[in-house]
């Protein structure tokens, strides 16, 4: 083999999410980023759509060797989790359950399904989703944009607003 040359790839964040996190955040929503890439790339993308905290991340090994316990105490730390194969998804999504929060998972892939299944809402992405996906999810999104899921929050709210306005 003769060397020629080295090629990368970079699949740049979209400009929509960064101010989408910052919606949530001002709505009092928690935003946490599960991905199965390496810790290095999970941090600069976390730093770069404004997550809290994201140098702070726990991987999949250290997933593994952690009880439910120790997780559900960490998991109220951590926003970012990398190197997560499709069974720990599924433990990180149990772990907020049971600290009694409100669990909302987006997710596009087959090995996401376990995890979109378990969430109070489980949300597919429409356009580049597998079938198991949306078949596991409650919402399935036609736009593939995170800012989507907090315009519909946004919706939603109005909407459970104008519902108590009215009862009232």
């Amino acid at each position: 083999f003769k060397f020629i040359g080295l090629i990368a790839f970079s699949d740049p964040i979209r400009p929509t999410v960064p101010p989408a996190v910052i919606e949530c955040y001002r709505a009092g929503l928690r935003v946490i980023m599960i991905t199965g890439d390496y810790p290095g790339t999970a941090k600069y993308i976390a730093r770069q759509i404004g997550l809290k905290n994201p140098d702070e991340v726990i991987t999949g090994p250290e997933l593994m060797a952690m009880d439910r316990l120790e997780l559900q105490s960490r998991i109220s730390e951590v926003n970012v989790f990398a190197r997560v194969v499709p069974e720990q998804k599924l433990n990180i999504v149990n772990a907020l359950k049971a600290n009694h929060e409100v669990v909302a998972m987006t997710g596009d892939g087959v090995n996401d399904a376990p995890a979109l299944k378990s969430a109070h809402i489980g949300v597919a992405m429409g356009e580049r989703g597998t079938d198991v996906a949306r078949e596991s999810a409650d919402l399935v999104l036609l736009n593939d944009d995170f800012s989507s899921i907090v315009a519909a929050v946004r919706m939603g709210r109005r909407i459970y607003d104008n519902l108590k306005k009215a009862v009232a």
